[in-house]
């Protein structure tokens, strides 16, 4: 683990983000993180399908709990 020196504006906007999405100012800012990191690397794949993917990679049938 390290520290990550980012603005007060940065911060700011991460700390929003987190209320509404639920998790720590940590876990938005490693969302944020690893989701560039996904983009860049598959850039022809918009948000979704990385994300489907990501859900795919982990087994998790979203079928299944949304009773489909």
């Amino acid at each position: 683990m390290g520290i990550l020196k980012i603005s007060d504006e940065l911060h700011e906007e991460i700390r929003k983000a987190s209320s509404v999405m639920v998790r720590s100012i940590n876990a938005q800012a490693e969302y944020w993180i690893k989701m560039g990191m996904l983009a860049e690397a598959n850039p022809g794949m918009s948000f979704s399908e990385i994300v489907s993917e990501q859900m795919r990679q982990a087994d998790v049938n979203i079928r299944k709990i949304a009773g489909g």
